[in-house]
């Protein structure tokens, strides 16, 4: 026998193996709080800071073809100031972050407990593969939206209904354009349907969200592997410089998930806001919809306010993704 086959290590077993994964699921789920917290606090100050520009992205969306009465996006942000104040910029941005936060926190967890379960498929030991990630953040994206989803619906409401679209004043058509989180989800859950109004584009919403969220993920680990490598020194998100490079890998990342899947969030806003007198959208069912704003409006129709999303993209995602690692961080060592 020869003296290197005498000193080859013996393969690892399937005990062992079996014995790792569990170690890591159990490490998971004992962390489990710390990436609640994280993921919530990421959501929060991820979509506080661009409030204004996913206020106007809504309603270049929910603008129908015979009511341009939002133009361009600079005039379009200072009609809002005009017509209603510093404040209009932040109108719904409250229902968001209360959103957000849960959404953003469910998405997070759930996208680290489905990549250590999906750790057993992946050739590479202890790490996932690009298409595994991209499994993995597909399940945290339905989730998080099948779990947040009404509030997505309330919010997108608020945000439509002070705005002067099809050229008639907010007071004329509804008499209570200050209305609340609470007055709207009631007044949705009694005048269309219960808890089926309240669901309204969830399914267009689902088969969004699973590609975006997926992609997303997958993107950002991938431009991470590439641009910020594991720091030699104990605070991997220490410098300046790293967390600079991670912001330009989320925008990137953040960028690109919206511009493959942005015709069914377009599709979602429309969907959402079916019911409001002053749109007068009349859509039976996602591809009803569809066909509609295709005949209506063209291809265009369904890019409604890609411009300022992607604005919106670039800081939202990027600040989310270093808050949430930052905020992990810090609670996993404290």
């Amino acid at each position: 026998m020869s003296s290197s086959a005498a000193h080859r290590p013996p393969p690892p077993s399937t005990t062992t193996t079996t014995s790792i994964q569990k170690t890591t699921a159990d490490s998971t789920s004992s962390h489990l709080l710390e990436y609640f917290i994280a993921g919530g606090t990421a959501g929060a100050m991820s979509r506080t800071v661009v409030s204004p520009l996913e206020r106007l992205k809504i309603i270049f969306q929910c603008q129908g073809p015979g009511s341009p009465t939002y133009q361009g996006m600079w005039p379009s942000l200072v009609k809002i100031g005009k017509e209603e104040g510093w404040r209009g910029y932040f109108k719904g941005n409250g229902i968001n972050v209360i959103r957000i936060a849960p959404y953003s926190a469910i998405q997070f967890s759930s996208y680290e407990i489905a990549k250590k379960l999906l750790t057993r498929f992946s050739s590479k030991e202890g790490e996932l593969t690009t298409p595994l990630r991209l499994g993995a953040g597909a399940i945290a994206g339905i989730c998080s939206v099948v779990s947040t989803y009404p509030l997505d619906l309330v919010r997108s409401r608020i945000s439509i209904i002070s705005a002067s679209i099809g050229g008639s004043s907010s007071t004329r058509t509804h008499p209570n354009p200050g209305m609340g989180m609470v007055k709207m989800s009631v007044q949705v859950y009694q005048n269309e349907g219960g808890i089926r109004g309240l669901y309204r584009g969830l399914i267009p919403t689902v088969i969004g969200v699973a590609p975006y969220v997926g992609s997303n993920f997958a993107a950002y680990e991938l431009l991470k592997t590439y641009f910020c490598p594991p720091s030699s020194s104990s605070n991997e998100n220490g410098g300046a410089g790293n967390v600079i490079r991670k912001l330009g890998c989320g925008a990137i990342a953040g960028a690109f998930s919206q511009t493959i899947t942005y015709p069914l969030d377009v599709l979602r806003r429309r969907m959402q806001v079916t019911g409001l007198s002053n749109l007068n959208f009349k859509y039976n069912g996602a591809w009803d919809a569809t066909k509609k704003i295709l005949r209506n409006e063209g291809v265009k129709g369904l890019y409604k306010g890609l411009w300022p999303n992607f604005l919106k993209v670039a800081p939202s995602i990027g600040t989310s993704f270093v808050t949430y690692e930052i905020v992990r961080d810090y609670l996993l060592t404290f």
